[in-house]
């Protein structure tokens, strides 16, 4: 049986505490919807947002204005999310999440 190393990151200093080797960036990662089966976009939409610190955010290409998602978002948590509409159409709305 091979073995696997576990590091230790609670030490480390940089908010990014993983050892993937992505670097911190002041911006919020992406997450394109139209790459999402339409049957799961808003469960895979909000599990990432499920997965965000408070203070971190993501945006959230959509081929909609995406009312029904951040509703349902809404309902699910209420005030949990800072929501701004970056981009409105009319091919794409970009919407930035960031957890309060």
């Amino acid at each position: 049986m091979e073995s696997i190393e576990i590091t230790d990151v609670s030490t480390k200093e940089e908010s990014h505490v993983c050892d993937c080797g992505a670097e911190n960036s002041s911006n919020y990662p992406e997450l394109d919807a139209t790459l999402i089966p339409h049957a799961v976009r808003h469960a895979a939409i909000i599990g990432a947002l499920d997965s965000l610190k408070v203070g971190s955010g993501m945006i959230v290409l959509a081929p909609h204005r995406p009312v029904p998602l951040i509703s349902q978002i809404e309902e699910r948590s209420p005030g949990a999310f800072d929501v701004s509409f970056l981009n409105e159409g009319p091919d794409k709305w970009a919407v930035q999440f960031v957890r309060k």
